[in-house]
């Protein structure tokens, strides 16, 4: 595992280097990289091995919803304004109705429909961030995009929670409580707010207390690891969790908090490369004949509902015209939080029946399938609209 590691990390960095000597963003040349050594060409990494680097992916995950929190400071959301909540929620629904009505119309399955339409509104965060660094992007845009992609994903965990339980009633023929049925996916969003909440409170109180960087980068990866740890025992949202976790870090101690994502900048570029090697691995293409017109309908319905949800919420809340214009197209990449809920439903719905067996299959087949799509048009899109909008470390066009 080691040796795989080490590998992974120089090979990711070199197909990296490669991809941005053609203009394309460094994470495209990861993906390819996990696809070359996956299970579809060399099989160097298999299946096997993907699953024991499993912990590599949970820490990467814990570490991007952390920075992305510590990103969501109250003053930038009062700054772009309310609008940005009306988008979130717009662009998050858009997505979900339309992969809903497109899917349910072609299978007439709706518990089919609930469940690939709770992994449409999830983003990729990670994705994102390292398009927006690589570039040295600011301005409104940019902004908005830090902020959408980190909110998204967790109503997409909250959506998901919610159209998991319906599903299983559909599949099950059981009849739940109402009181069961809205307090289960509560509780798992609660909870994750609330341990990242009071994590945060603590962990505060240590950064007020050290000095050296090298003290603020042992706080801050603890109590990372910790939170992810924590999440994963008490099935709460990991994500969700950390980015609550950054959230109060940079609302409450707006130094420290910058000072922590100083410091945890030097430690993310080797553990993004890990992440996307990893999925790359997962993207076998074996998958694309299988999941056919499914597929070609999710992709369809994710990416208009995306686009035309953000820029109708971004044009009723008469938001910055550059935000308007291109935060669908900003926002299309897929790929952790996607895939990590669609494993959850391999583990919540495999042993359900024969029907629920069957629906995890096509769900996990169709979430890795698409993702190729989506991992390697969604950071050129990204690209594409910041530079359209003026917002590159080489441009001055904020206007």
């Amino acid at each position: 595992m080691i040796l795989f590691l080490g590998l992974i990390i120089i090979l990711g960095y070199l197909g990296g280097k490669f991809t941005n000597h053609f203009k394309f963003p460094a994470v495209i040349g990861y993906l390819l990289v996990g696809l070359v050594l996956g299970p579809s060409f060399f099989n160097i990494l298999t299946l096997g091995n993907i699953h024991e680097m499993a912990l590599v992916s949970d820490i990467a995950l814990g570490i991007v919803a952390f920075t992305i929190g510590s990103e969501l400071r109250l003053g930038v959301l009062k700054k772009l304004g309310k609008g940005i909540v009306a988008v979130v929620f717009m662009e998050s629904f858009f997505a979900f109705f339309a992969v809903l009505g497109l899917v349910y119309f072609f299978t007439h399955k709706i518990y089919l429909a609930l469940l690939l339409a709770a992994m449409a509104p999830a983003s990729a965060p990670a994705g994102t961030v390292v398009v927006l660094q690589e570039n040295k992007a600011k301005g409104p845009l940019t902004n908005a995009l830090l902020t959408v992609v980190g909110l998204d994903d967790g109503l997409a965990i909250m959506i998901y929670a919610f159209a998991a339980c319906m599903a299983k009633i559909a599949i099950s023929q059981q009849h739940m409580h109402i009181k069961e049925m809205i307090g289960r996916p509560v509780i798992e969003i609660l909870g994750a707010i609330i341990l990242g909440a009071l994590l945060g409170a603590i962990l505060n109180f240590f950064i007020r207390k050290v000095r050296t960087k090298s003290e603020i980068l042992i706080t801050a990866l603890g109590f990372v690891f910790i939170c992810s740890g924590l999440a994963n025992f008490f099935n709460f949202s990991l994500i969700l969790a950390n980015l609550a976790l950054g959230m109060l870090v940079a609302n409450t101690f707006l130094k420290g908090s910058r000072r922590t994502y100083e410091v945890l900048h030097f430690v993310t570029p080797p553990l993004y490369i890990l992440f996307f090697v990893l999925a790359g691995a997962h993207l076998q293409l074996s998958f694309l004949p299988k999941i056919g017109t499914i597929g070609l309908l999710y992709i369809i319905g994710r990416s208009f509902g995306l686009i035309s949800g953000a820029w109708f919420g971004a044009t009723i809340m008469k938001m910055h015209k550059n935000i308007r214009k291109y935060l669908g197209l900003g926002i299309l990449s897929q790929a952790g939080v996607a895939i990590g809920l669609s494993i959850m439903v391999g583990r919540e719905f495999s042993n359900l029946n024969d029907v629920g067996s069957q629906v995890a299959t096509i769900v996990i087949n169709t979430v890795a399938g698409t993702t190729i799509f989506f991992e390697l048009i969604g950071p050129l899109a990204t690209k594409f609209a910041i530079k359209r909008a003026g917002e590159t470390g080489k441009q001055k066009n904020f206007e």
